[in-house]
């Protein structure tokens, strides 16, 4: 018991020393994460937690105090190999296909075809590689692949420590610990992000201890209490794959059409839908445990089952693809957008706020022009250097419309000023247009003298 606590919470310590340092490291590479924020957030935040429960889950098996099996030293082993893999794939971009191939190999050692069977395995073996890649789908709002995996961890924990395998129990608080304190980096708004090597660990760590805890049971207790133990990422990832298929996108292209994503629509913040998802987590992990523990029927997964089925069916009614930009005829473009936000249409040549341009047409460009030439006094606008529509080229300047000299005006009298003369009506010309406004002149102000009397009586005698 004090082995577990001690083992705890220096996992915690250290992934949250190995978080900071991280990031600083991720920055100066380079890693971050631009293509989903709005701000570049630095990768290699799961680097950390891998490295913390790997270093203390070997401190304990090397000293003897917490020895690690057969069968959970060869999964630790394989959990490392996929972590390398997703952190190459954060680096370099690997595609997805070859991170799934990975899992699957690694997972593939895990399976104790033993005890299962070759149908079996093989099974498992396409359900681990599934949950790790739902995992990594979870890495879409801050905090929220942390706060599942918290949860799946103790609920697995436990599940583990029922079955008195106490080298997988000591393994999962090791990991639970060390994921909080990547929390304190990770929680809204977040200082580093996961990245695909930290939620492929997770992920697979998760699924082969589950699937290690309930061999030997039968296989439909076994479904529902594996079903429950991972029902956020199950959720995620067929709300994301049948959302995408109905809309005709690519299965494997990133996407605004997580569960988070589009519980943020309906009105909580990202913090407020993070907790949501964990206390759903929350809810089916503990069934889950029930299930397993013999404490409740494998009947009572069906309430989960339910649960998850009406939020991916009521969250696809929920738009998370904007329309494609349609091309009118005269050549505006409008700028698309989810339904329920306003557009703007901009037109070609045209600049201006965003309001003006929504209000502007190629009839408006032509108003507003004609309306600036009568404000001068014209009869006629100017000939615009732009197309028929009256809308100016993008490549000319703005032209600048200069008032048109009054009949009272002298000749030689610069634009814009009108010297003063009495006799000329206040202002106004032969035509009785009112003048513009007049700009009188001043003489210049006197040279300042000095205070100074060596300087001021040359001066004096100069000027007489």
């Amino acid at each position: 018991m004090l082995y577990g606590i001690a083992t705890a919470i220096t996992a915690l310590l250290l992934a949250a020393l190995l978080s900071a340092l991280l990031r600083v490291l991720a920055l100066r590479l380079g890693l971050v994460d631009r293509r989903r924020r709005a701000r570049p957030l630095p990768l290699l935040g799961g680097l950390a937690v891998v490295l913390s429960t790997c270093l203390v889950a070997a401190a304990g098996g090397w000293t003897g105090t917490a020895p690690l099996g057969d069968g959970v030293g060869r999964l630790l082993v394989a959990g490392a190999a996929v972590a390398v893999l997703g952190t190459a794939a954060d680096v370099w971009r690997l595609k997805t296909p070859f991170l799934l191939v990975g899992t699957a190999l690694a997972a593939a050692c895990v399976v104790p075809y033993d005890e299962t069977g070759p149908v079996a395995g093989v099974a498992a073996v396409a359900w681990i590689t599934c949950v790790a890649a739902a995992f990594r789908g979870l890495d879409h709002a801050d905090g929220l692949a942390g706060t599942v995996g918290v949860l799946t961890a103790f609920g697995v924990g436990v599940c583990a420590a029922a079955e008195v395998m106490d080298d997988l129990a000591v393994l999962l608080s090791v990991l639970a610990a060390a994921l909080t304190g990547f929390l304190m980096h990770n929680w809204h708004p977040a200082r580093i992000a996961f990245g695909s090597g930290g939620a492929l660990f997770t992920g697979f760590v998760l699924a082969c201890a589950a699937l290690l805890t309930r061999t030997g049971y039968d296989t439909v207790s076994t479904v529902a209490v594996l079903f429950a133990l991972t029902a956020t990422a199950s959720a995620d990832a067929v709300l994301v794959l049948v959302s995408r298929r109905l809309a005709g996108r690519p299965l494997l292209r990133r996407g605004p059409d997580h569960l988070a994503h589009r519980l943020r629509r309906l009105g909580p913040t990202q913090p407020g839908a993070t907790v949501l998802l964990g206390a759903g987590t929350f809810a089916a992990v503990l069934v889950g445990v029930l299930v397993h523990t013999g404490l409740a029927r494998p009947t009572a997964v069906l309430w989960v089952a339910g649960a998850a089925l009406v939020i991916v069916l009521g969250l696809l009614r929920v738009p998370a693809y904007a329309p494609r930009r349609p091309t009118e005829p005269n050549g505006v473009r409008t700028q698309a957008r989810l339904p329920g936000t306003r557009g703007q249409t901009r037109v070609p040549g045209t600049r201006g706020r965003p309001e003006e341009r929504t209000a502007r047409g190629p009839s408006a460009a032509g108003g507003a022009t004609r309306a600036r030439a009568e404000a001068f006094g014209t009869g006629a606008p100017p000939r615009a250097r732009g197309d028929a529509s009256g809308a100016r080229s993008r490549t000319e300047p703005f032209r600048v419309l200069r008032a048109p000299r009054q009949s009272g005006t002298a000749p030689g009298a610069p634009r814009g000023r009108v010297p003063y003369d009495a006799e000329s009506g206040g202002g106004t010309g032969e035509s009785g247009l009112q003048a513009p406004r007049r700009h009188l002149e001043y003489p210049p102000p006197p040279p300042r003298q000095s205070t100074s009397p060596q300087v001021r009586a040359p001066l004096r005698i100069r000027d007489g």
